[in-house]
């Protein structure tokens, strides 16, 4: 598995259309296949950070992710909505094994 955390700081402004657009990216994400995993997190203390948590099957299947219409149309809407350039993250999986996603 491949997995990403992407850190997002949202414009106060913006907090509820953003949960909007990136719910709509998340539940359109879940059914491609090399995504195993695409989870949408809000700070609690602080309601402006979010973060992604996209588990792919392989490497490759984040560059696949981005050709979607829906990544799209998520970055076209969301980009607008965020207070600083969001930031990533990659991780490699160690537990639960690959197969047990």
């Amino acid at each position: 598995m491949y997995i990403v955390h992407v850190h997002i700081r949202v414009k106060p402004e913006s907090i509820e259309e953003f949960k909007v657009v990136s719910l709509e990216n998340a539940q359109k994400s879940i059914q491609e296949p090399g995504i195993a995993r695409f989870d949408v997190l809000q700070q609690t203390d602080d309601p402006t950070h979010f973060e992604l948590i996209e588990v792919y099957r392989t490497p490759q299947d984040p560059a696949k992710h981005k050709e979607t219409a829906h990544y799209n149309k998520w970055r076209e809407l969301a980009e607008p909505l965020l207070a600083e350039a969001r930031t990533r993250t990659t991780y490699t999986n160690i537990f639960p094994a690959n197969q047990d996603w």
